[in-house]
């Protein structure tokens, strides 16, 4: 063999072996390129598969997760429009399925026959639920929004009687002239006098809670004194409410895991509630000291002149003669109705002024129904101090019938309250036929409830009060159908006068100045137990030129 016979040779065996190299390679490469390809093909059709969930569920379930991603882009924006969109898409009623290691289980729905059923007709088989309990417990206690069975219906007892007892209802009455004519319109006066803006949100909560206070506690918390000043027991209160609120949102483990750590939000409710019980506890004690000096002085008739829940439930003695409360229950009650009437009349009365800006011909009305109520005054007011002095009586604000069908309109757009929850003992099924199995938490949307078609009609989203009014009457709802004051057993006790706590001060207010919302100012709901402006509502005020009118 020639040399270049044997250099041929060995080129032909290293390419051989090369080639042989090379296909040994690309075989190994095969089982990858295929793992790759199953993996594409099955992420495709997972989701598709979630995809196509939405159409038969309303909303992508996703492996693991379930609906959970949804939740997260609601959350994002307009948390109450997102629900809303589902729902209607829904036909009022749908299941939210998030991830199958959390308690994020539940039904919402906002189909006035459901209502009914849960608030009324099976009563019984809806309590707040354990899970609900034990969310809001560290802030409301065992008190009344949170509690079930007996437990409740003491306290809705011993409330209903004080509620609709003669003294009360004139405490509320001379409370509310009080704050209004000697607080807010002074704090009104200031700022229009300065030409600067209020955040009238702002304004409006310091001026309930202020009055709250004073019907719960027999306390003036002073919120709405000169200069707006900052008051602990209520930025505590404020700070423990939005703290709690992250907890409906958050699996319970994780919660709880970070209240045993002292971190995150939790951190913030404890710190807060610190100052809520701190207050809570030293009016509760001066209280006893109070009435336990008035008895020992003979002066029980003088001391009984107070009619703030917190006397009347302090007073109240088992069958033994010992006290029918502990403190801790004291502190319960009193919380449970300070966050209930602080909220409801003023987020109320700042969608209802947001609303007015819109509505121009509205607020006409409003005014054209107050003036004319003024005029019929057997000694009409006209002298300028005399004519700021002015103060609405009972019987006068009770004639206001636009302007509580307006309020209403109000509420049905924008409820303070505007989501519920329940959780069913037993299997019940809805009257839409939706099946639910004990233990299944169900939660009743009152926002989108005002925004369905189905309910209130193609104008549903547009503010008009006339869908109120019969023949320039009011004429109220189905509880089930407007629900802002809730409907059935737990229909809202402080009903009438908040409708009369929202009437005095909107009409004292239109009555002397016009309001105008900030132009530019961003206007949107805050995730939260009640329906806060997320920016507050900022406004310029200006004196009303009563020849014009």
């Amino acid at each position: 063999m020639s040399a270049m016979d044997t250099a041929v040779s060995h080129n032909a065996t290293t390419a051989a072996v090369t080639l042989g190299a090379g296909s040994s390679g690309l075989a190994g490469l095969l089982p990858e390129v295929q793992k790759l390809e199953l993996l594409v093909a099955v992420s495709i059709f997972v989701a598709f598969h979630s995809l196509r969930q939405r159409r038969a569920q309303g909303l992508p379930s996703w492996p693991l997760v379930g609906m959970l991603p949804s939740l997260l882009l609601g959350l994002r924006g307009n948390m109450y429009e997102w629900i809303t969109g589902v729902i209607k898409a829904r036909g009022g009623t749908f299941t939210f399925r998030g991830p199958w290691f959390t308690n994020l289980q539940c039904v919402v729905t906002a189909d006035p026959r459901n209502l009914e059923h849960l608030l009324k007709t099976k009563f019984g088989s809806f309590p707040k639920g354990p899970y609900f309990r034990d969310t809001v417990r560290d802030l409301l206690g065992d008190g009344i929004f949170g509690a079930d069975d007996e437990v409740w219906r003491r306290q809705r007892k011993a409330a209903s009687l004080e509620f609709h007892s003669a003294e009360f209802r004139a405490l509320t009455a001379s409370s509310l002239v009080e704050l209004v004519h000697r607080r807010l319109l002074p704090v009104m006066a200031d700022a229009e006098a300065a030409g600067s803006a209020i955040d009238l949100q702002d304004v409006l909560l310091r001026l309930t809670f202020d009055n709250v206070c004073m019907i719960a506690f027999g306390v003036d918390p002073g919120c709405l004194s000169p200069g707006l000043p900052e008051i602990p027991f209520a930025r505590a209160f404020e700070d423990a409410t939005e703290a709690t609120i992250v907890r409906f949102v958050t699996p319970t483990t994780v919660w709880r895991a970070m209240r045993a750590l002292g971190v995150g939000h939790e951190r913030v409710l404890q710190r807060s509630l610190a100052g809520v019980d701190a207050f809570a506890y030293d009016v509760i004690r001066k209280r006893k000291e109070e009435l336990e000096t008035a008895a020992a002085a003979g002066r029980g008739p003088e001391a009984g002149r107070r009619s703030d829940l917190l006397t009347v439930f302090t007073k109240m003695r088992d069958e033994d003669g010992s006290p029918a409360y502990s403190d801790k229950f004291l502190r319960d009650i009193c919380v449970n109705f300070i966050l209930a009437g602080r909220d409801t009349s003023s987020v109320a009365l700042a969608w209802f002024f947001w609303l007015l800006g819109k509505n121009p011909g509205v607020e006409a009305k409003i005014l054209e129904e107050i003036e004319g109520i003024v005029a019929a005054r057997k000694a009409p007011a006209t002298a300028g101090e005399v004519e700021e002095e002015l103060v609405f009586q009972p019987e006068e604000v009770k004639r206001m019938e636009y302007l509580h069908a307006a309020l209403s309109e109000a509420l049905r757009l924008y409820p303070s309250v505007p989501v519920d929850h329940k959780e069913v003992v037993e299997d019940v099924v809805f009257p839409d036929g939706t099946v639910l199995k004990t233990g299944t938490k169900v939660i009743y949307a009152m926002y989108a409830m005002g925004r369905m078609e189905s309910i209130w009609g193609e104008d549903c989203r547009e503010y008009r009060p006339e869908r109120w009014l019969r023949d320039g009457r009011f004429m109220s709802e189905s509880a089930y159908k407007f629900t802002a004051f809730n409907g059935g057993p737990r229909l809202c006790l402080g009903k009438d006068f908040a409708y009369y706590q929202m009437k005095f001060a909107a009409a004292s207010i239109l009555h002397r100045y016009r309001v105008d919302v900030v132009e530019g100012h961003p206007v949107a709901p805050k995730m939260a137990l009640t329906m806060y402006m997320k920016h507050g509502l900022k406004v310029t005020l200006s004196k009303r030129d009563k020849s014009k009118l």
